[in-house]
């Protein structure tokens, strides 16, 4: 079976990279991480792929002379190491437009609610699940989605959803929620290599195994 080539992007300490890689130590999981990039110089999760034999690299914004700069060498390197899809794994930087378009539909995200609710702008991290705590909300979850130039604002691919009980902080909605991250977004990211996830006016259809 040839593997789909991962790409990692990651700004932090890289726990869904590390579902991701141990989601692709079964032989049967259909894509292998070939290269991890991040924003961030100190990111742990980029101490997670020396460890793990990945070719790695930070690009730094202070590195560059222009953020235009660091994205066409970030692009080159995805490019040089032959990256087929691109997975954010906590990446905190915006992606460029010119590789959205190269990757149109390749670039897949997880964010720590169930979109379009908490999104966008200014929600990430512990921000998203202390806005769900402090509206009261009685669900929570993670959704998957492709990357397209609206922040958060992809077609869905999965979403699951998890129970909000009146005395969990946002430390232990985080907690809930984080355990479907690990859990979905190896699914998503294993569909999507399959070629079983289908894009339709802006709406995700996941064929049937071996359907049409």
């Amino acid at each position: 079976m040839e593997r789909v080539k991962i790409g990692v992007l990651l700004s932090g300490s890289g726990s869904n990279f590390q579902c991701i890689l141990d989601a692709t130590e079964n032989p049967d999981y259909p894509g292998k991480v070939v290269y991890v990039a991040s924003n961030k110089q100190n990111a742990f999760g980029l101490e997670r792929a020396r460890r793990s034999g990945i070719p790695h690299k930070a690009f730094e914004r202070g590195f560059y002379s222009s953020k235009e700069d660091r994205d066409r060498e970030l692009f080159q390197a995805l490019q040089d190491h032959e990256v087929e899809l691109v997975v954010l794994a906590g990446y905190l930087g915006k992606i460029p437009e010119f590789m959205i378009d190269a990757y149109e539909n390749r670039i897949l995200n997880i964010h720590p609610s169930l979109l379009p609710c908490f999104g966008g702008r200014g929600y990430f991290g512990k921000r998203v699940h202390q806005g769900v705590y402090d509206r009261g909300m009685k669900i929570s979850g993670a959704t998957v989605h492709f990357v397209n130039e609206e922040t958060d604002g992809g077609p869905i691919i999965l979403q699951e959803a998890v129970k909000i009980d009146f005395h969990d902080d946002a430390d232990m909605i985080q907690k809930k929620v984080l355990a479907i991250e690990h859990r979905i977004y190896p699914e998503a990211i294993a569909l999507t290599a399959r070629g079983r996830v289908q894009v339709i006016e802006g709406r995700v259809k996941i064929q049937e195994e071996g359907g049409v």
